[in-house]
């Protein structure tokens, strides 16, 4: 079904005698509510859980792959540089969202279908890849470029079907990337490490994997409201405190949440753990996030996406402090369950909480895509700034420190942007 099919008959949906000239309501008062559940609701949760899977679980798994490109393909290159072919694909994924989000308002769900295209593409290309230059624009810029045509599209349908029950609605899309993180990193794992495949055809299987998942993804994943046919972007966004400040929040916790899943790997080989071994870590990480994202996301709806969004700021600054103390692999274990679980909140409890911005729900996807696009800007600093502090100084102490003050200051930004709301910083918001 695309998004463009008459809708009438659904719950929540529109018809043409609601419909003013052009499609367009002038007042989105008007707009019929959420559904917050049915079929078609769950089917475009699912397609959009999908996505996730395929797009941020392949990106989580970027760990397995630095430590295998720095003894293989990359043997001889400093860690900070291999890590700039992930920082840059996370850098893009939220950036390209900042038109992918406002296409989706725009133009409905069809944005999501050359965009599966090309990120197939993209891990086809990486499979051949062999020099370092190769992997920078296959993994890190068409990759990455994709992947916000993919992920911010279906947030923002998922947030059209959902208003009571949307923060849960979007934690359980989120821990798809978590499902995916589990997933790949151990099928990757165990097929670099562990049998004579070879890493070209590795990466093409975890791609023919991803296929029917994206496919099902297309045909699941629609619109509920008519297009805004407005400006592109929303400018005046930029003149609401509490998105500037929502961004801000987001932007410090990115600088510093996303290191685990780049270095524990390279940590724990440097603590004698096992190759094999040290990449189910990040699997561990993906699989406690899973619970991560969907209970924030549930208690959210209780209890205010600030408030959770707060919370996983402090949350996770408080256990990358302690990373330099995991020595052991029983204590790294217990490690990675931990920044798993703290770390989930922050994607979907951020997202979530710029859903509170738009007062008409047909911005969301240019909300979502603004602020985390601008937020992205992190993701490209971050790694390769925490791959000099490694190369400096031959340890994560200095890690550890930097990440958990960048996080611990986003946490505190997200308490502040409270204020900016009429219930203010004790509000259930």
């Amino acid at each position: 079904m695309s998004s463009s099919e008459p809708e009438i008959q659904e719950k929540g949906s529109l018809s043409s005698v609601e419909l003013g000239q052009g499609g367009e309501i002038a007042n989105p008062s008007k707009l019929p509510e959420a559904p917050d559940g049915g079929l078609r609701a769950w089917l475009v949760a699912a397609g959009a859980c999908c996505v996730f899977f395929s797009a941020l679980g392949f990106a989580n798994a970027f760990g397995v792959f630095e430590e295998y490109y720095l003894t293989h393909q990359l043997k001889g290159e400093s860690p900070d540089k291999v890590a700039w072919i992930g920082s840059l694909a996370i850098f893009l994924q939220f950036l390209s969202g900042t038109v992918g989000g406002p296409l989706f308002d725009r133009f409905g769900a069809w944005v999501l279908r050359p965009a599966a295209v090309l990120y197939v593409l993209s891990i086809m290309l990486t499979s051949l890849c062999k020099e370092y230059w190769q992997f920078m624009l296959a993994q890190g810029v068409l990759m990455g470029s994709v992947m916000g045509f993919l992920q911010f599209p279906a947030m923002a349908a998922v947030s059209q079907f959902f208003s009571k029950k949307r923060a849960a609605a979007l934690g359980v899309v989120v821990a798809g990337s978590s499902i995916g993180g589990v997933v790949i990193p151990i099928a990757l794992s165990k097929m670099l490490n562990d049998s004579s495949i070879g890493f070209g055809w590795s990466v093409r299987i975890i791609g023919f994997i991803i296929i029917p998942l994206l496919g099902f993804a297309c045909v699941t994943i629609t619109s509920r409201l008519p297009p805004r046919t407005t400006s592109f972007f929303v400018w005046h966004a930029f003149k609401e405190p509490k998105f500037v400040l929502l961004t801000a929040s987001l932007f410090f916790m990115l600088l510093g949440a996303f290191i685990p899943l780049f270095y524990i790997p390279t940590y724990a080989v440097s603590k004698g753990v096992d190759p094999t071994l040290a990449s189910y870590l990040l699997a561990i990480i993906n699989a406690a996030s899973i619970f991560g994202r969907v209970i924030p996301g549930v208690l959210a709806d209780r209890f205010g996406r600030l408030n959770m969004a707060a919370f996983g700021g402090f949350a996770t600054a408080i256990v990358i402090f302690c990373w330099d103390k995991a020595e052991t692999t029983a204590a790294l274990v217990v490690y990675s369950i931990a920044i798993g679980f703290s770390s989930g909140t922050i994607i979907s409890a951020g997202s979530a909480a710029f859903t509170e911005c738009p007062k008409d729900p047909r911005d969301l996807g240019t909300y979502i895509g603004m602020g985390m696009g601008l937020s992205s800007f992190a993701g490209l600093i971050g790694p390769p700034v925490n791959g000099v502090l490694v190369s400096k100084y031959g340890g994560f102490f200095q890690v550890s420190i930097f990440s958990g003050v960048m996080v611990l200051v986003g946490g505190f930004i997200a308490l502040a942007t409270k204020a900016a709301t009429p219930k203010g910083l004790l509000g259930r918001i």
